[in-house]
């Protein structure tokens, strides 16, 4: 996998992770979290699967370029042979 992709990745990661984390703890500050607290939580959670989902997306896309990118390169080596 490319060092971009890869990085891009572990990026996504780790701030999604903290995001969640940060939310997680505010929330739990209070006994009872306010509706508006719960309602940003809820947003956060959705906009973490969609990256999520996003995420599993584009390495799906990333998997089938790698494969076209080396079917191409046997073939174009098994034609110059």
């Amino acid at each position: 996998m490319e060092p971009i992709v890869m990085g891009f990745i572990a990026t996504v990661a780790i701030v999604s992770v903290t995001v969640l984390k940060i939310a997680r703890l505010r929330a739990a500050r209070s006994a009872e979290p306010s509706a508006d607290v719960s309602a940003r939580l809820e947003a956060l959670e959705r906009g973490l699967q969609s990256l999520q989902e996003e995420l599993a997306e584009t390495q799906e896309r990333l998997d089938f370029a790698e494969r076209l990118l080396s079917k191409g390169r046997a073939e174009g080596l098994s034609r110059s042979s």
